[in-house]
C-alpha cells in the first residue's frame, strides 16, 4: 500500500514537472514570438519611413508619415519593454511613456490623413493654435500622475498589471481617440470627393491598410482584454500597425507597378538584416555585441544604398513614362495642327487652280493670234509665262493630290492594265526634256510582261515622277528604265547617273516636304512633295518602294513593286472607291531595302 502511494506521488510528481516544463517552455516561445515580431516591425517602420522622406525630403505628407512610422515604433518598444519589464520601480514611468507616445502617434495619424497626399499643405490657425498646444499640453500630463497614479499590482517578473488612474486619463482617452476618428472621417471625405480613378487609388490603399490596422487593434488590444481578461496580445500592438505603414508607404512612394521591384528590395534588405538584429541580441558578450552590431549597420547600409540605386532606377523609368505621354500629347497636338494645314492647303489650292487655268487660257489665244498679230519677242514672253503657269498648276495638283490623299478623298480606279504600254506613254511624254538636255532615255518594251490590277493614271504618274526627276538631278549619262517580274509580281526600276545622295536622304525622301541634302546649293527646285504622293499610290496598291545609290555623284535608282496574285487583284478591284485605301504594307527600312 505504502509503496503504490509512493508510486502515485512519484508520477503526480512527474505529472506537474511536465506541466511546468512545458509552461516554461510555451512561455519562452511567447517571449521569442514577441521579441521576434516586435523587431520586425519596429526595423521595418523605421526603415519605409525612412525611404519614404528620402523619396521627397520637402513633402508635408513624407514629413508627417516619417514622424508617424518614429512615434509608432518608439510606441512599440516601449509597450513590449511594459510587458517584460523585470523593474517594479522602473514600470510605471515605461508606462506613461507608453501612452505619451500613443498620444503623439494618435495626433500624427490624424496630421497624416490631414495632409495627405499633397506635398505642400497650410494648416489652419485651430490647427497651430488650438490642437497643437492641446497635444502637447496633455502629453505632459501622461508623464505625471494626473493620468497614472501609482501601480497597485505588479507581476512576477515585476511587469505593471494593475494602476490607480488619474483625473486626466479620460482627457487623454478622449483626445487620442478623437483625433484616429476625425483622421479617418478626413481621408473617407476625400476618397468620396475624388472623381479620377487614378487619384483615388492611394486614398483607398491607405483606408485599405487603416481599416486592418484598427480591426487587429481592436480586437487584440481591446476586445479579448476587457471582455475575456487575456492580455496576452497587448504587446503586439506595433505589429498590429504595420499592415497600415506598408500600405501607405506603397501609395506615398508611388501608387504603381513599378514600386513592386522596390518593395521586393526592400522586403530583401529586412529578411538580411533581422538575423543580425536578433543575434545581437541573444549576445554572449560585450565585445560579440559590437562586432554583430557592426554588422548589422554594414548589412542595413548596403541594403538601403541598394534600395536607392532601385528606386533612381523606377524614378528614371516613371520620368519616361511621363515624357512618354507628353511626347503622345504633342504627337496629337501636331496631328491636329497637320489636319489644319491639310484643310488650308486644300481650300488655297483649290482657289488657285481655276485663275491658273484661266490665265493659261489667255497665254493660247493671245499665242494664237486673237488679239492680233503677235511678234517673235512677244511669242518668247509669252512662252516664258506658259512655262511658268504650267509649274504652277502642277505644284498645285500636287497640294490637291496631297489633301486629297490625307482626307481619305484619293478616287483609285483598279482595272488589269499593261505596265509596259504605261511606261511607254510616260517615256514617250518626257522625252523631249530629256534630249533637250543631253540625256537619252534607254527603255526596252521588248519583253511581255503579264498584266496587273492598277489605277494606271496612278502608276503612270509615278513612273513619269522618277523620270522627270532623273532628268532635274543628271547632267550627263543615260536614265535607264527597266520592268521584271519579280517575287510573284513586277519591279520597275529607273536609274540614272545623276547627283546621287547619302544615307540621310534614303531614310527621308518619302517623308512630306522633305527635300534631300544631295541638292543644296544646286538650281534645282522643288517642294518635296512628289516622291510622298509617289509612296502614298504605291502603297495603295499594297506595293513597295525604295530609293538605293552607292554615294553622292554616283547616281541613283528610284523604284517600286507592286504584286500580282488573285487575291491582292480581287481585294484591290473590291475596294476600288472614291476613299484611299489603307496603308497595308507601311514603309520600314526593311520593305525599300
Amino acid at each position: 500500500m505504502e509503496e503504490k502511494t509512493r508510486s502515485h506521488c512519484d508520477a503526480k510528481n512527474i505529472k506537474e514537472a511536465q506541466s511546468q516544463n512545458c509552461k516554461e517552455y510555451s512561455m519562452n516561445f511567447i517571449m521569442n514570438l514577441d521579441l521576434f515580431s516586435v523587431g520586425i516591425t519596429v526595423l521595418a517602420s523605421i526603415v519605409l519611413g525612412v525611404l519614404t522622406f528620402i523619396n521627397n525630403r520637402k513633402s508635408t505628407t513624407n514629413r508627417t508619415f516619417l514622424i508617424f512610422t518614429i512615434a509608432v515604433s518608439l510606441w512599440g518598444v516601449l509597450n513590449y519593454l511594459n510587458s517584460h519589464i523585470s523593474s517594479p520601480n522602473f514600470g510605471l514611468t515605461v508606462l506613461r511613456l507608453v501612452i505619451f507616445f500613443a498620444l503623439w502617434q494618435a495626433f500624427f495619424l490624424f496630421q497624416f490623413f490631414l495632409v495627405f497626399p499633397q506635398s505642400t499643405y497650410s494648416f489652419s490657425r485651430f490647427h497651430k493654435f488650438l490642437l497643437i498646444p492641446v497635444t502637447f499640453i496633455t502629453s505632459i500630463l501622461t508623464l505625471t500622475p494626473l493620468v497614472f497614479k501609482k501601480v497597485l499590482e505588479y507581476g512576477a517578473n515585476g511587469q505593471v498589471l494593475k494602476v490607480e488612474n488619474g483625473p486626466a486619463l479620460p482627457l487623454f482617452g478622449s483626445i487620442s481617440v478623437g483625433l484616429v476618428i476625425a483622421g479617418v472621417i478626413f481621408l473617407i471625405r476625400k476618397i468620396i470627393v475624388i472623381k479620377e480613378k487614378e487619384n483615388r487609388q492611394p486614398l483607398l490603399l491607405v483606408l485599405f491598410g487603416t481599416i486592418i490596422t484598427f480591426a487587429l487593434v481592436i480586437v487584440f488590444n481591446f476586445v479579448l482584454p476587457a471582455f475575456f481578461s487575456n492580455t496576452n496580445f497587448i504587446v503586439f500592438g506595433s505589429v498590429f500597425f504595420f499592415p497600415f505603414i506598408l500600405f501607405t508607404s506603397y501609395a506615398i512612394i508611388k501608387h504603381g507597378l513599378l514600386n513592386i521591384k522596390v518593395l521586393s528590395t526592400e522586403i530583401i534588405v529586412f529578411v538580411l538584416a533581422i538575423p543580425f538584429l536578433f543575434e545581437i541580441i541573444n549576445a554572449d558578450t560585450l565585445i560579440i555585441s559590437i562586432y554583430k552590431g557592426f554588422m548589422f549597420l554594414l548589412v542595413l547600409s548596403i541594403g538601403l544604398l541598394l534600395i536607392k540605386s532601385v528606386r533612381k532606377e523606377v524614378a528614371q523609368r516613371e520620368e519616361l513614362q511621363v515624357k512618354t505621354k507628353e511626347l503622345e500629347k504633342a504627337n496629337g497636338r501636331l496631328k491636329e495642327l497637320d489636319q489644319q494645314k491639310t484643310d488650308f492647303l486644300s481650300i488655297a489650292a483649290h482657289q488657285l487652280r481655276t485663275p491658273l487655268s484661266i490665265l493659261n487660257g489667255y497665254i493660247e489665244l493671245i499665242k494664237d493670234g486673237a488679239y492680233g498679230k503677235v511678234g517673235k519677242e512677244v511669242k518668247e514672253i509669252l512662252h516664258n509665262m506658259d512655262e511658268s503657269d504650267q509649274r504652277l498648276v502642277k505644284l498645285v495638283d500636287e497640294f490637291l493630290d496631297i489633301t486629297r490623299i490625307e482626307q481619305g478623298r484619293t478616287k483609285y480606279i483598279f482595272a488589269a492594265k499593261d505596265i509596259n504600254a504605261i511606261i511607254d506613254s510616260a517615256v514617250n511624254e518626257i522625252k523631249d526634256r530629256s534630249e533637250q538636255k543631253g540625256l537619252k532615255i534607254v527603255w526596252d518594251p521588248g519583253v511581255k510582261l503579264p498584266s496587273l490590277v492598277m489605277d494606271d493614271e496612278k502608276v503612270r504618274h509615278v513612273v513619269f515622277n522618277f523620270i522627270d526627276n532623273a532628268i532635274k538631278y543628271a547632267d550627263k549619262g543615260a536614265i535607264t528604265v527597266t520592268a521584271v517580274e519579280e517575287d510573284n509580281g513586277i519591279a520597275v526600276r529607273v536609274a540614272d547617273e545623276g547627283f546621287g545622295f547619302g544615307p540621310t536622304d534614303k531614310a527621308n525622301f518619302f517623308q512630306k516636304f522633305y527635300r534631300g541634302e544631295n541638292v543644296r546649293g544646286t538650281n534645282v527646285n522643288g517642294t518635296g512633295l512628289g516622291l510622298y504622293v509617289c509612296r502614298k499610290f504605291i502603297e495603295a496598291h499594297q506595293g513597295k518602294i525604295w530609293a538605293h545609290s552607292p554615294g553622292l555623284g554616283k547616281g541613283s535608282e528610284f523604284g517600286f513593286w507592286i504584286p500580282n496574285n488573285i487575291k491582292v487583284r480581287e481585294e484591290l478591284v473590291a475596294n476600288t472607291t472614291t476613299k484611299d485605301i489603307p496603308n497595308k504594307v507601311p514603309l520600314t527600312a526593311a520593305s525599300v531595302s
